[in-house]
Protein backbone atom coordinates (compact mmCIF):
# COMPACT_ATOMS: atom_id res chain seq x y z
CA UNK A 1 0.00 0.00 0.00
CA UNK A 2 1.14 3.57 -0.43
CA UNK A 3 0.91 6.55 1.63
CA UNK A 4 1.60 10.02 1.23
CA UNK A 5 4.78 11.66 3.33
CA UNK A 6 3.88 14.83 5.38
CA UNK A 7 6.33 17.05 7.04
CA UNK A 8 6.03 18.36 10.68
CA UNK A 9 4.48 21.61 9.04
CA UNK A 10 1.60 19.40 7.93
CA UNK A 11 2.79 19.39 4.10
CA UNK A 12 3.34 16.74 1.80
CA UNK A 13 6.80 15.99 0.76
CA UNK A 14 6.35 12.61 -0.79
CA UNK A 15 5.28 8.97 -0.79
CA UNK A 16 6.21 5.65 0.71
CA UNK A 17 5.23 1.92 -0.19
CA UNK A 18 4.32 0.36 3.02
CA UNK A 19 3.94 -3.60 3.00
CA UNK A 20 1.40 -5.60 2.99
CA UNK A 21 2.21 -8.35 5.20
CA UNK A 22 2.01 -5.70 8.19
CA UNK A 23 0.20 -2.54 7.48
CA UNK A 24 -3.09 -4.79 5.69
CA UNK A 25 -3.74 -7.77 6.73
CA UNK A 26 -6.99 -8.43 8.06
CA UNK A 27 -7.60 -7.13 11.32
CA UNK A 28 -7.88 -9.60 14.08
CA UNK A 29 -10.21 -7.54 16.97
CA UNK A 30 -10.19 -11.21 18.88
CA UNK A 31 -6.14 -10.95 19.03
CA UNK A 32 -5.99 -7.18 19.72
CA UNK A 33 -8.24 -7.95 23.09
CA UNK A 34 -5.91 -10.48 24.22
CA UNK A 35 -2.77 -8.97 23.61
CA UNK A 36 -4.80 -5.81 25.54
CA UNK A 37 -6.10 -7.96 28.35
CA UNK A 38 -2.08 -9.58 28.47
CA UNK A 39 -0.92 -5.92 28.61
CA UNK A 40 -3.36 -4.61 31.58
CA UNK A 41 -2.62 -7.70 33.35
CA UNK A 42 1.50 -6.86 33.32
CA UNK A 43 0.79 -3.70 34.39
CA UNK A 44 -0.99 -4.07 37.83
CA UNK A 45 0.63 -3.54 40.48
CA UNK A 46 -0.51 -6.51 42.41
CA UNK A 47 0.62 -5.44 46.00
CA UNK A 48 -2.71 -4.83 47.77
CA UNK A 49 -2.18 -7.02 51.44
CA UNK A 50 -4.11 -7.56 54.83
CA UNK A 51 -2.62 -9.72 57.84
CA UNK A 52 -4.14 -13.03 58.64
CA UNK A 53 -4.20 -14.57 61.58
CA UNK A 54 -0.38 -15.38 61.79
CA UNK A 55 0.87 -12.09 61.03
CA UNK A 56 -1.13 -9.66 63.24
CA UNK A 57 0.44 -8.11 66.41
CA UNK A 58 -1.05 -9.88 69.30
CA UNK A 59 -0.69 -12.86 72.18
CA UNK A 60 -0.71 -16.74 71.37
CA UNK A 61 -1.83 -17.14 75.14
CA UNK A 62 -5.50 -18.97 75.05
CA UNK A 63 -7.69 -16.45 76.34
CA UNK A 64 -9.47 -18.94 78.81
CA UNK A 65 -9.34 -22.32 79.71
CA UNK A 66 -11.14 -24.75 77.44
CA UNK A 67 -14.30 -25.91 79.55
CA UNK A 68 -16.24 -24.98 82.50
CA UNK A 69 -16.81 -21.37 81.82
CA UNK A 70 -19.96 -21.30 79.29
CA UNK A 71 -18.28 -19.55 76.68
CA UNK A 72 -17.44 -20.83 73.50
CA UNK A 73 -14.42 -22.06 73.25
CA UNK A 74 -11.51 -20.19 71.94
CA UNK A 75 -7.55 -20.88 71.56
CA UNK A 76 -6.23 -17.36 70.34
CA UNK A 77 -7.31 -13.60 70.03
CA UNK A 78 -5.68 -13.07 66.82
CA UNK A 79 -8.80 -15.40 65.31
CA UNK A 80 -10.79 -13.68 62.80
CA UNK A 81 -13.81 -13.50 65.03
CA UNK A 82 -12.20 -11.09 67.07
CA UNK A 83 -11.95 -7.25 66.91
CA UNK A 84 -8.05 -7.36 66.77
CA UNK A 85 -7.94 -10.67 64.84
CA UNK A 86 -6.47 -11.25 61.14
CA UNK A 87 -8.55 -11.51 58.15
CA UNK A 88 -9.53 -14.40 56.21
CA UNK A 89 -8.69 -15.23 52.53
CA UNK A 90 -7.37 -11.69 52.01
CA UNK A 91 -5.86 -10.43 49.52
CA UNK A 92 -1.95 -10.59 49.55
CA UNK A 93 1.04 -9.65 46.87
CA UNK A 94 0.75 -11.30 43.72
CA UNK A 95 1.37 -11.18 40.41
CA UNK A 96 -1.13 -10.61 37.88
CA UNK A 97 0.90 -11.46 35.04
CA UNK A 98 0.42 -14.57 32.39
CA UNK A 99 2.61 -15.54 29.69
CA UNK A 100 1.15 -15.13 26.05
CA UNK A 101 2.50 -16.62 23.03
CA UNK A 102 4.60 -14.25 20.83
CA UNK A 103 3.36 -15.24 17.71
CA UNK A 104 -0.35 -14.14 19.11
CA UNK A 105 1.72 -11.37 20.43
CA UNK A 106 2.53 -10.55 16.66
CA UNK A 107 -0.22 -10.85 15.54
CA UNK A 108 -1.81 -8.54 17.69
CA UNK A 109 0.17 -5.72 16.91
CA UNK A 110 0.53 -6.40 13.06
CA UNK A 111 -3.58 -6.28 13.66
CA UNK A 112 -3.42 -2.77 15.65
CA UNK A 113 -1.64 -1.68 12.59
CA UNK A 114 -3.55 -2.64 9.48
CA UNK A 115 -6.21 -1.42 11.83
CA UNK A 116 -5.23 1.88 11.99
CA UNK A 117 -4.31 1.77 8.25
CA UNK A 118 -7.70 0.39 7.12
CA UNK A 119 -9.20 3.13 9.10
CA UNK A 120 -7.26 6.22 7.96
CA UNK A 121 -5.90 7.35 11.13
CA UNK A 122 -2.44 6.06 10.06
CA UNK A 123 0.22 9.40 8.81
CA UNK A 124 3.80 9.04 7.37
CA UNK A 125 5.69 11.49 8.54
CA UNK A 126 9.59 11.92 7.48
CA UNK A 127 10.93 12.77 10.84
CA UNK A 128 10.28 14.47 14.17
CA UNK A 129 11.64 18.05 14.17
CA UNK A 130 13.99 18.48 17.69
CA UNK A 131 11.75 21.01 18.91
CA UNK A 132 12.43 22.16 22.51
CA UNK A 133 9.57 24.36 23.64
CA UNK A 134 5.95 23.08 24.82
CA UNK A 135 3.59 25.10 22.89
CA UNK A 136 5.44 24.93 19.67
CA UNK A 137 5.20 21.23 19.89
CA UNK A 138 1.50 22.24 20.81
CA UNK A 139 1.24 24.60 17.60
CA UNK A 140 2.26 21.76 15.38
CA UNK A 141 -0.39 19.19 17.45
CA UNK A 142 -2.82 21.87 16.60
CA UNK A 143 -1.78 22.22 12.61
CA UNK A 144 -2.58 18.51 12.09
CA UNK A 145 -5.80 18.75 13.31
CA UNK A 146 -5.48 15.55 15.59
CA UNK A 147 -7.58 14.91 18.95
CA UNK A 148 -5.10 12.00 19.87
CA UNK A 149 -2.12 10.95 18.30
CA UNK A 150 1.10 8.65 19.00
CA UNK A 151 4.30 9.33 17.38
CA UNK A 152 6.37 6.09 16.28
CA UNK A 153 9.76 6.94 15.88
CA UNK A 154 13.06 4.90 15.86
CA UNK A 155 14.84 6.43 18.27
CA UNK A 156 13.52 9.61 20.86
CA UNK A 157 14.62 12.71 20.91
CA UNK A 158 14.95 13.34 24.88
CA UNK A 159 14.13 16.98 24.27
CA UNK A 160 10.76 16.32 22.10
CA UNK A 161 9.82 13.97 24.53
CA UNK A 162 9.81 16.55 27.74
CA UNK A 163 8.16 19.55 25.46
CA UNK A 164 5.90 16.91 24.40
CA UNK A 165 4.73 15.65 27.91
CA UNK A 166 2.35 18.35 28.65
CA UNK A 167 0.61 18.16 25.27
CA UNK A 168 -2.88 16.71 25.88
CA UNK A 169 -3.62 13.72 23.79
CA UNK A 170 -0.03 13.52 22.79
CA UNK A 171 2.79 10.60 22.95
CA UNK A 172 5.75 9.74 21.31
CA UNK A 173 7.44 5.73 21.18
CA UNK A 174 10.07 4.34 20.18
CA UNK A 175 9.45 1.15 17.48
CA UNK A 176 10.75 -1.33 20.73
CA UNK A 177 7.95 -0.45 22.61
CA UNK A 178 5.01 -0.14 20.14
CA UNK A 179 2.03 -2.09 21.56
CA UNK A 180 -1.31 -2.63 20.71
CA UNK A 181 -2.89 -0.95 23.91
CA UNK A 182 -1.45 2.23 23.52
CA UNK A 183 -1.93 2.34 19.41
CA UNK A 184 -5.39 1.37 20.09
CA UNK A 185 -5.53 4.14 23.02
CA UNK A 186 -4.74 6.72 20.31
CA UNK A 187 -6.88 8.57 17.54
CA UNK A 188 -3.98 8.91 15.22
CA UNK A 189 -1.10 6.83 14.70
CA UNK A 190 1.82 8.23 13.50
CA UNK A 191 4.99 6.64 12.20
CA UNK A 192 7.77 8.19 11.25
CA UNK A 193 9.91 7.36 7.87
CA UNK A 194 12.87 5.50 10.34
CA UNK A 195 10.12 4.17 12.40
CA UNK A 196 8.32 2.36 9.60
CA UNK A 197 11.97 0.77 8.79
CA UNK A 198 12.56 0.07 12.37
CA UNK A 199 8.96 -1.89 12.31
CA UNK A 200 9.80 -3.76 9.05
CA UNK A 201 13.05 -5.45 11.22
CA UNK A 202 11.12 -5.62 14.06
CA UNK A 203 8.01 -7.57 12.49
CA UNK A 204 10.16 -9.12 10.04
Amino acid sequence: MKLDIHNFDAEPSGSAELPDEIFAIEPRKDIMARVVHWQLAKRRSGNHKVKGMGEVSGTTRKPYKQKGTGNARQGSLRAPQFRTGGAVHGPVVRDHGYNLNKKVRRLGLLSALSQKAADGKLVILDAVVAIEKTKDVAQKFKKFGWKSALIVDSVVDQKFLLASRNVHGLDILPVIGANVYDILQHDVLVITTAGVEGLKERLA
